[in-house]
């Protein structure tokens, strides 16, 4: 996955966060169902987010970028940049 890829998905998640806040506050959906869902984005984003860390600093230091690898939720939920 190249760097617009990663950030066209993260932008894909923020927005179906925006959609199901939407849908909780509606009533579409129960909010036991919102904050499953939400777990599930958060740390799709995390492992996105890191991806594209790896990426850049590969690319800064002279190293291919396309050999950054998506490591677990485990791994990298609670990063703080």
């Amino acid at each position: 996955m190249d760097q617009d890829q990663i950030l066209g998905r993260i932008s894909a998640m923020v927005e179906e966060e925006r959609a199901l806040r939407d849908a909780v506050s509606s009533g579409r959906i129960d909010s036991a169902t919102e904050q499953e869902r939400l777990g599930e984005l958060e740390r799709a984003l995390d492992q996105c987010w890191d991806l594209l860390r790896q990426r850049r600093a590969k690319a800064e230091f002279g190293e291919n970028p396309d050999e950054a690898q998506v490591r677990p939720a485990s791994q990298v939920e609670g990063y703080e940049s």
